[in-house]
């Protein structure tokens, strides 16, 4: 033990080691009952307690769904599947523009704009009045179209746009997992 002498030399910062990826990417398992054309009810987010349509599934446990924006205000938008119950109400989404769809199952439709930064100027000026943010005229086709096609399926079954037009709420002692959808 004499013979192991601490060493006079000490780095002044510790070298920082990689740690081992132990996780590994596994694929999205969809549940059995998220189909295209399936009604759904939005969990959370701006639109909770909505009834939307299941259009298609995306990479990473995304959705894309649609109100359609006509009956009930919710435009095409992407959704995570933990977030939504799956209902056993169908709609027929064929017919459906899979042009559109391709376009918008890919991030580069939903990507956002890089801001710059505010000066100290411009951040008093926006107290005043707050601008509306403009909807680019290309989503606003896009959902023109989907929303043609699913009208039209929406409107051979009776009740059906009414259902969708209405939110979904508990009350009481209701248990949404006792539920059947």
């Amino acid at each position: 033990m004499a013979d192991q002498k601490a060493s006079k030399y000490y780095p002044a910062e510790d070298e920082g080691q990689l740690k081992k990826a132990r996780k590994t990417a596994h694929p999205t398992k969809y549940r059995a009952s998220l189909a295209p054309g399936t009604v759904l009810i939005l969990l959370s987010g701006r639109f909770r307690g909505k009834r939307v349509i299941l259009l298609r599934q995306l990479s990473q446990g995304v959705l894309l769904i649609t109100g359609p924006f006509k009956s009930n205000g919710v435009p095409i938008r992407r959704v995570n599947h933990r977030y939504v119950i799956a209902t056993s109400t169908t709609v027929n989404v064929t017919g459906v523009d899979e042009s559109v769809l391709d376009r918008v199952s890919g991030d580069e439709y939903w990507a956002h704009e890089k801001k710059e930064g505010k000066g100290e100027e411009d951040f008093f000026k926006d107290s005043e009045a707050p601008q509306k943010k403009d909807v680019d005229p290309q989503r606003i086709e896009d959902q023109k179209r989907v929303n043609k096609v699913l009208i039209a399926n929406i409107r051979e079954v009776p009740d059906l746009e009414a259902y969708l037009g209405a939110s979904f709420s508990l009350r009481g002692n209701e248990r949404p997992h006792e539920m059947n959808f």
